[in-house]
C-alpha cells in the first residue's frame, strides 16, 4: 500500500490495511487533503466487526479500486442495498436504472 498516485475523492472505492494489518475494502466518506487522511466506511474486512464502521486512515494506507464498467445483477443489487444504507438517493436511482436496463436486455 502507499503507492497511490490517483487523486482520491469522496465516494471512491478503496482497499487497504488497517493499523492491525486487517484487509479493508470500502468507500471514502470524507477526506482531509492537508492531513493526507481519509475516513473509510468499511464494506468488507478480515475483521467482521469493522464492517459498517467508518474509520480514519492515511491516504498512504489505501489504494483506489478502479470502477468496474460492467456490473452484474448481483453486484448492482449489493450496491443498491449500500446506497439505501447510506441514504444516497441519487446513487440508488442510478444503480436501479442500470439494474432495470440489465434485466430488460436479458428478457
Amino acid at each position: 500500500m502507499g503507492t497511490n498516485k490517483t487523486i482520491l475523492k469522496i465516494s471512491d472505492w478503496v482497499k487497504g490495511k488497517s493499523r492491525h494489518d486487517e484487509l479493508i475494502i470500502g468507500f471514502i466518506d470524507s477526506l482531509d487533503v492537508l492531513k493526507e487522511a481519509v475516513n473509510v466506511t468499511v464494506v468488507e474486512s478480515d475483521n467482521e466487526e469493522m464492517i459498517g464502521m467508518t474509520i480514519p486512515m492515511s491516504i498512504h494506507q489505501v489504494d483506489s479500486i478502479p470502477e468496474s464498467v460492467n456490473k452484474d445483477a448481483a453486484q448492482l443489487s449489493f450496491l443498491i442495498d449500500l446506497a439505501l444504507a447510506t441514504d444516497d438517493k441519487e446513487w440508488f436511482q442510478e444503480l436501479s436504472s442500470q439494474l432495470n436496463e440489465k434485466k430488460q436486455t436479458v428478457n
